[in-house]
């Protein structure tokens, strides 16, 4: 079989076990299934810590109004904590992710029907239009769908004494065993064989561990059960050291963190146990069986013990509510940490009108409003330079235009291959990518909520590519019946240097000037409008002409070697203000410019030393200069130079009427940041994740030295990771230390 469709071959079989295996759901309200509120999906989205909390506390774990003051009262633990609550409920057949008061109150409202959810009750709960509270694996589940790492409950299910006759073993425990959330828990309910309990946890393969000075696993209303746990820890930092290392390692299992009651409520625990050992019996009497006995047992447990367990009940949650909420902290700032964000530690947060950002440890602070990225600013001495009067005038949204691509990577596992039909090792992995997404994706992930206009089938990618730009603005994207998705095949060395790319990229002759027209307004309020070079020759044409009308700045990504040429082929090129080639597609628009080959002995950039590289891409830029008024290359390795007339250090342009072509042209390199020794994992989107943050500082008006500097570190977050646009990417990457602290001068070039 031919390489190329050896290849094809390969890439089709994964798509199809990706696509039967894939987790992905849509978190739209339209679409009925789960409602993620504003407020956790804005910190989602910031990368800000989010605590899930469980609902049948509140449905069947307490008596009213004790459930509605306590849910509240453990949501406000959490934001002084530093971290957002995430409350999970399903309230008439949709699943919501965050509850207003309101909802709260219908939940708490004795008069309401619910029901208890685990996961076999998520499908009767939506057809039926059912509302109720989830448990602890109801929680699990739909937390680790939307992306929260850590929930908080009293304690979990176990084994129910007598397993051996009933076989009542909860659903907590197999949904701890196959779902990657940390649970914080004040150990088992007592009412249940701890031991087994414990066996079985072990069995599933569930890293349990005692928050505390030792292993001494608590029993809920008891700070010890006579029991050990495996492990312990005595810190939240610790705690998120621990989560964070599964996440690494991939492991598919959940974490349990079992926390002891304060001790000044566990001198109760006598009379409590006591009280349950009377319950428990009470319900074997009655025949009380399944789901009913953990509320039939607390209510019963409560009254024998004149109020005095609900007390205990309610102090215990609002404690692992306190430290769940710090393990979130820590795990979100050890995340941030460990992909160059250095120095920073969450801001505090303040009733409901949540600022988001981090604060360096010299207190300065860079802070965005959820959707009103565009109107951040830094608030600091460090960043004085930014000059907020020199913003675009242009009050809309940043626009891009481009493809929408399901992306293979397949990376070889040996550096000794032939073409020969021959199989060998690699790693085959799919994603979502095409560079005007990318864009987006970083965009949006850096708080510019830009509007993407794109097109897609109308088959079976949809729903993935959906669930994916979940925290995109899809509106402007096209949905087609009877054309496939774009569809990208990059074969890539050991190294991950990449050998050649494969394409199914005919849907992009949809983004016809037609269509575009519907957004004239868009475009024409646009501070800057970015295009790739997947759209069809006439739809650039259309986008220049209308943008250079407007006084818009285009800025144009090449995308690959013969998509470079595009804009030179027509008069199109006259209205860009910026492009962003590559070594290889600069070559090509220097050749088409000046009509002439630049002799060349640069067949490798990386492999070539950095001089020559510098000399002729500077020597090219110069002529592409003339037309275009700033160039962006991206060198591998070495960096990145970019070229424009005049003083270097003016702020780059943001309307179209400050194009000026007067002076000699200036080339500015940035190598790539010291100390950066993180290993290549792919190199497809990293210079979208470059272009992207370049975009985000010149619209804000930042000067080019950080802009360029920021691309960078975005760009080494991309290369370390199997996505395109990591969501390791955030507003303050401009404040990172690997920014503000990169001590390697740029080189100037005449």
């Amino acid at each position: 079989m031919p390489k190329g469709r050896h290849i094809l071959s390969i890439c089709r079989r994964f798509q199809r076990w990706s696509l039967s295996t894939q987790r992905w759901i849509s978190l739209k309200k339209e679409e009925g299934v789960i409602k993620v509120s504003d407020e956790v999906a804005s910190a989602l989205h910031e990368g800000r810590p989010v605590v899930a909390l469980e609902s049948t506390i509140i449905t069947h774990g307490m008596p009213h109004p004790d459930n509605l003051n306590t849910a509240l009262d453990v949501e406000e633990v959490i934001r002084q904590n530093g971290a957002v609550p995430a409350t999970v409920a399903a309230l008439k057949g949709i699943i919501h992710v965050g509850l207003s008061r309101t909802e709260l109150e219908i939940l708490a409202d004795p008069a309401t029907s619910s029901i208890k959810i685990s996961r076999r009750d998520f499908p009767i709960i939506l057809s039926q239009g059912l509302t109720g509270g989830t448990t602890v694996a109801g929680t699990m589940l739909i937390a680790h769908k939307v992306g929260i790492p850590v929930f908080v409950t009293g304690g979990i299910g176990g084994v129910h004494r007598g397993v051996m006759n009933t076989w009542d073993i909860s659903t907590d425990l197999t949904e701890l065993g196959r779902t990657p959330v940390a649970v914080v828990s004040s150990g088992v309910k007592s009412i249940l064989d701890i031991g087994k309990t414990l066996e079985y946890l072990e069995t599933e393969g569930v890293c349990v561990a005692t928050f505390g000075p030792d292993k001494n696993f608590p029993a809920f209303f008891s700070r010890t059960s006579g029991f050990m746990a495996p492990y312990n820890i005595v810190s939240a930092l610790d705690a998120a050291k621990l989560i964070d290392s599964r996440n690494k390692l991939g492991l598919q299992t959940g974490t349990l963190i079992a926390v002891p009651i304060p001790d000044e409520f566990s001198a109760e625990g006598k009379e409590i146990e006591q009280a349950i050992q009377d319950a428990v019996n009470s319900a074997r009497e009655e025949g009380i069986v399944g789901k009913e006995v953990t509320p039939y047992i607390l209510n019963k447990v409560n009254m024998l013990t004149r109020g005095l367990s609900l007390k205990s009940n309610i102090a215990l949650i609002k404690n692992n509510a306190r430290v769940g909420a710090q393990i979130g902290v820590e795990l979100s700032q050890l995340r941030f940490q460990s992909h160059g964000l250095l120095g920073s530690k969450p801001v505090s947060h303040i009733g409901h009108g949540y600022t988001s950002g981090y604060q360096s440890d010299q207190g300065q602070v860079y802070q965005s409003e959820p959707g009103q990225g565009s109107q951040s600013a830094f608030i600091s001495g460090k960043t004085e330079r930014v000059s907020q009067n020199v913003k675009s005038a242009k009050s809309g949204r940043v626009v891009i235009v481009g493809g929408s691509i399901v992306d293979f990577n397949v990376r070889l596992q040996t550096k000794e291959f032939k073409t020969n039909g021959a199989t060998y090792s690699g790693i085959v992995q799919q994603s979502f990518g095409g560079v005007g997404r990318n864009i987006a994706d970083c965009l949006t992930r850096l708080g510019m909520d830009p509007f993407f206009l794109s097109a897609i089938g109308r088959d079976t990618h949809l729903e993935a590519y959906r669930a994916y730009c979940r925290h995109m603005d899809l509106t402007g994207v096209i949905q087609v019946d009877d054309i496939s998705t774009a569809t990208y095949c990059a074969v890539m060395r050991e190294s991950g240097d990449l050998l050649f790319g494969i394409g199914d990229m005919d849907i992009h002759s949809l983004i016809t000037p037609k269509y575009l027209s519907k957004f004239e307004k868009n475009f024409i309020d646009a501070p800057l409008v970015c295009i790739d070079g997947n759209i069809p020759p006439d739809s650039i044409q259309y986008v220049s002409d209308l943008c250079g009308h407007s006084k818009v700045p285009v800025f144009y990504e090449p995308t690959d070697i013969h998509k470079a040429e595009k804009p030179l082929l027509s008069s199109a090129y006259k209205k860009l203000t910026y492009t962003s080639p590559n070594f290889s597609e600069l070559k090509v628009m220097y050749g088409l410019i000046s009509s002439e080959v630049i002799p060349s002995q640069i067949q490798d950039v990386d492999g070539s030393d950095l001089d020559s590289v510098l000399h002729e891409s500077f020597k090219m830029c110069k002529i592409v200069c003339e037309q275009i008024p700033v160039v962006i290359v991206t060198l591998g390795k070495h960096g990145v130079l970019i070229c424009r007339h005049g003083d270097h250090t003016a702020r780059l342009p943001v309307t179209g009427c400050e194009i000026k072509r007067e002076g000699e042209v200036t080339g500015v390199y940035y190598p790539v940041p010291r100390n950066d020794n993180s290993s290549i994992v792919s190199v497809s989107g990293a210079g979208d994740c470059l272009a992207a943050t370049v975009i985000t500082g010149v619209v804000k008006g930042y000067d080019p030295d950080l802009c360029v500097k920021a691309g960078l570190v975005a760009a080494r977050h991309s290369l370390s990771s199997h996505h395109a646009v990591p969501d390791t990417i955030r507003p303050w990457i401009f404040e990172s230390d690997m920014v503000q602290g990169n001590s390697v001068p740029p080189r100037i070039l005449k």
